[in-house]
């Protein structure tokens, strides 16, 4: 089980909150969670230094919770010069020292240290880059929806094979659990419950543009 529900400790169906929404259980924790499940998990994000970003994030998420991290979110924005990799990939021992200091961030070498390594990768890739890479491995086809926590995987063969990819690119700190969860929270695949508002919105939605496109 990924990131944020392992982090939650919660097992079940989606539950409603007190504004009668439906939502994964997870996001029954606390208005952070709440404002991230409906806005940003499960939507697909593009772009270079915005998954960069994920990437990071996810990686410091490590043995944490993710709450964490979302409370951390604007600190480490600050810290990594907005997860530009052009400007992370420069960093030396005296950003690294920097960083160690900061105890508005998680001071982690190792972590910090892979976050400059995967800048530098990121930064010397031939076209097309960090967004085509990471969406190449996202599944294809319709699946159903999950209805309950215990449904959801950890790991699954696409996430086994991109963390083997990145691995083998020079990546660091991003294993087939860190890679499920990293597509979870990027929109590569979609884990709202049956039920939650968000996923019955997003197949809504999907369905309608399905009757634009065919008319039926």
């Amino acid at each position: 089980m990924s990131e944020p529900y392992a982090a939650a400790a919660i097992e079940g169906g989606p539950v409603a909150g007190a504004d009668a929404l439906v939502r994964c259980p997870w996001a029954a924790g606390s208005q952070l969670y709440r404002e991230y499940h409906d806005t940003e998990w499960g939507r697909p994000l593009h772009g270079r230094d915005a998954l960069y970003e994920r990437l990071c994030l996810e990686a410091f998420q490590s043995g944490l919770s993710w709450i964490t991290i979302l409370r951390k979110r604007a600190a480490f924005r600050a810290a990594f010069d907005g997860f530009d990799p052009e400007v992370v990939a420069g960093y030396g021992p005296a950003q690294i020292d920097r960083l160690l200091a900061d105890a508005t961030i998680v001071r982690n070498r190792a972590k910090i240290e892979a976050s400059i390594a995967n800048a530098r990768v990121i930064v010397e890739m031939d076209e097309p880059g960090l967004d085509a890479l990471l969406w190449s491995f996202a599944p294809t086809g319709a699946r159903p929806r999950p209805t309950a926590v215990a449904e959801v995987p950890a790991v699954t063969p696409e996430s086994t094979a991109m963390a083997r990819e990145l691995k083998r690119r020079g990546f660091r700190f991003i294993g087939p659990t860190t890679a499920y969860a990293l597509m979870q929270a990027t929109g590569m695949v979609d884990d709202h419950l049956a039920g939650c508002w968000v996923g019955d919105a997003s197949e809504a939605g999907k369905a309608a543009s399905a009757f634009r496109r065919t008319g039926r």
